[in-house]
């Protein structure tokens, strides 16, 4: 698989439910932190303003945009962003699938779309290398979202069977549709994981990391994938990427770890052999540094790193860098 589908892959996005909002007159609502969820939605008919919790500025929501926000960030939608929020919890009860939500009588603005979960104690890790917000103006992208949140809300209403399925297919689509959009739009001069996925040069690197975890990689070796000197490819990895190109490497090892603790009943010697550690003490030294705890402490029973927060891959979400450097 591609770096991207490797980490989609151990995030597990399965739909959770699909529903609409139809709001009314002046409106401004407040969502909390959405642990271990992924927002998409679509503006059917209206419009509203869209802020999203550590992102300047608001964003303008027209008929017919779509929005994802894969970060679990607390957010806001508002019809004017002057109003004082109220928490969503005043008009959100449990949710059911199909659902609309009025707020105000409705018909001044009508959104929908689909929240799916992810799961894993290393979720926050991976969701940390996703964009905050993704704002989709292009009309035939726009189009092709429309038609897939729409569909969703229509098998999980309807309840037909193999309608779970299908739904949760289309919550893969939609994610991986939006975030190839937001590299498109992005350009040469964006920075994070997903560019450096993208990128003609790094691109390779990252991939022959995922391709092949175990393999003992220098900074020699990724650069000469990259068709880089050393230090230009060491310099263009984090300044894209975020950090160096070994923590790039020990963290997915890390990654990959976990998921084998939490899905497998492989010995932790085991683990470290796969991975390309020659101990399970080296390897549980880099786990630890990574993780926050040992392979043992984590085993069955996943835990955040000890800031609460783990840091993704690329060093520097939720929270300020990691400062670990090199490969044990």
């Amino acid at each position: 698989m591609d770096p991207l589908s490797d980490v989609l892959s151990l995030l597990k996005p399965r739909s959770y439910v699909s529903a609409g909002v139809d709001a009314g007159r002046n409106w401004s609502i407040q969502f909390p932190d959405q642990d271990k969820l992924i927002k998409c939605y679509a503006v059917v008919s209206g419009e509203c303003w869209l802020a999203v919790d550590g992102i300047p500025g608001a964003a303008h929501l027209e008929k017919g945009d779509c929005f994802v926000l894969p970060s679990g960030r607390p957010f806001r939608l508002a019809s004017d962003m002057a109003l004082p929020p109220e928490p969503s919890r005043n008009y959100f009860p449990p949710p059911r699938p199909g659902g609309v939500v009025t707020i105000n009588g409705g018909g001044s603005c009508l959104l929908v779309g689909s929240r799916f979960g992810v799961s894993g104690g290393h979720a926050d890790m991976l969701m940390g290398l996703l964009p905050a917000i993704v704002h989709i103006r292009n009309a035939t992208e726009q189009a092709a979202m429309r038609w897939a949140v729409e569909r969703m809300m229509q098998e999980l209403r309807d309840a037909e069977p193999g309608g779970f399925l299908i739904a949760q297919h289309l919550a893969h689509m939609m994610l991986v549709q939006a975030l190839r959009l937001h590299v498109k739009e992005g350009g040469m001069n964006g920075s994070g994981w997903l560019f450096g996925v993208a990128d003609k040069q790094l691109g390779p690197a990252i991939g022959a990391v995922h391709a092949d975890p175990a393999y003992r990689w220098t900074l020699q070796a990724l650069a000469e994938r990259a068709c880089m000197s050393r230090s230009a490819f060491a310099e263009k990895f984090r300044e894209t990427v975020g950090s160096s190109p070994m923590e790039y490497v020990r963290r997915w090892r890390m990654l990959l770890a976990g998921h084998r603790l939490e899905n497998s009943h492989d010995s932790v010697s085991a683990i470290a052999l796969s991975l390309g550690y020659e101990s399970e003490s080296a390897f549980s030294m880099a786990f630890k540094r990574v993780m926050g705890v040992s392979p043992r402490q984590y085993g069955r029973h996943p835990r955040p790193a000890p800031n609460g927060r783990a840091s993704g891959l690329d060093g520097a979400s939720q929270g300020s860098p990691d400062a670990l450097g090199g490969q044990e």
